[in-house]
Order: structure tokens, then C-alpha cells, then sequence
């Protein structure tokens, strides 16, 4: 009977983390996404949460590549801002600090969109 001990490099390793969108986080996010879906503008939406960002897309329609970005990335915190929405052609529309005043730039849509 042979006994193999694992390599010490991954017997104290942590998973790597995630990053993830707070409570109060998705709060203002979903909000926003409701409003848009009473206007009709929008259908579906999809979180992903990766190592490094976390991703809240928005779609027209389920089969197609998303409409808006909505993207934290912690690691900005310090530069740039660590929200920022990115729209379909991967540009980046805004950046900041602070998610409400990052996504007053699509409500501005919703605005146009009603009248």
C-alpha cells in the first residue's frame, strides 16, 4: 500500500476570491433595470462574477451580446473609479467612484426613451 502526501503548495492555498456586486450594490443596479424594462428598452440581464471583476450585462433580447456593461473592478479603486459602463462596442461610457452617478448616464436614455 503506497500513501502520497500533496505537494505542500496546495494544502494551504485559499481559493482564489471573488469579485462581487453588495446588496445595496444591486439595489440601484436593479432598479434602474426595472425601470428600463417597464419602458420596454430592455429583457434580460446576466451576472458574472469573476476573479478579477464582476460584470452585470443587460440585453434587448436573450440571444443577443449585451447592450450595456455594467462592470467593478475593485483594483481601479484607487485610479480611475471601480464602476464603470461599457456599451456594446466595448467602449467604455463612464467611469467613477460612485455607481449612481455612473449610471445617471443611461437614465438619461430612459428619459428619451419615454417621451
Amino acid at each position: 500500500m503506497n500513501y502520497q502526501v500533496p505537494p505542500t503548495s496546495t494544502l494551504h492555498q485559499m481559493p482564489p476570491s471573488q469579485v462581487a456586486f453588495h446588496r445595496t450594490e444591486l439595489s440601484v443596479i436593479l432598479s434602474l433595470y426595472g425601470r428600463f424594462v417597464a419602458a420596454g428598452e430592455w429583457r434580460d440581464y446576466g451576472i458574472s462574477c469573476l476573479k478579477d471583476v464582476a460584470v452585470f450585462s443587460v440585453f434587448r433580447r436573450t440571444a443577443e451580446t449585451p447592450l450595456y456593461r455594467i462592470e467593478k473592478r475593485p483594483r481601479l479603486r484607487d485610479k480611475q473609479g471601480m464602476y464603470a459602463v461599457v456599451g456594446m462596442d466595448g467602449q467604455i461610457i463612464r467611469r467613477g467612484h460612485d455607481l449612481k452617478k455612473v449610471l445617471r448616464v443611461l437614465e438619461r436614455k430612459l428619459i428619451r426613451a419615454v417621451e
